[in-house]
């Protein structure tokens, strides 16, 4: 049996029963609310086209006004990081970079618990 969605038990609905419904009726619900579906998701991603392009201009006025964009774009995925995670992240940076002699001072200890 053929479903659509993830599994039955998160109500996805069998192939056959959605193409019965829609034989059944020229105007069948299923056929329109998946069209609806497939009409909400083109809306959104041609929105998420138009965002990612309005973030493309941005970070080229950026670096027309002598800002570091691949620095800019550092930051902001730092930003997005629990505090605690990117602790985490620079502790273990820090040491690797001290057993590669990267850097000047000595490891601190590391204890991730």
């Amino acid at each position: 049996m053929v479903l659509i969605g993830a599994n039955a038990a998160s109500g996805a609905i069998p192939i056959q029963h959605l193409l019965q419904e829609t034989t059944m009726s020229d105007h069948g619900i299923a056929r329109d609310q998946l069209r609806a579906f497939i009409e909400r998701i083109e809306r959104l991603e041609e929105e998420k086209k138009a965002i990612a392009d309005d973030v493309k201009e941005v970070y080229a006025e950026a670096k027309g006004s002598g800002f570091d964009t691949k620095v800019m774009r550092q930051i902001i995925r730092i930003r997005k990081q629990d505090r605690n995670e990117r602790a985490e992240q620079e502790a273990i940076l820090d040491l690797y970079m001290h057993a590669l002699g990267m850097a000047d001072a000595p490891a601190p200890d590391y204890n991730p618990d």
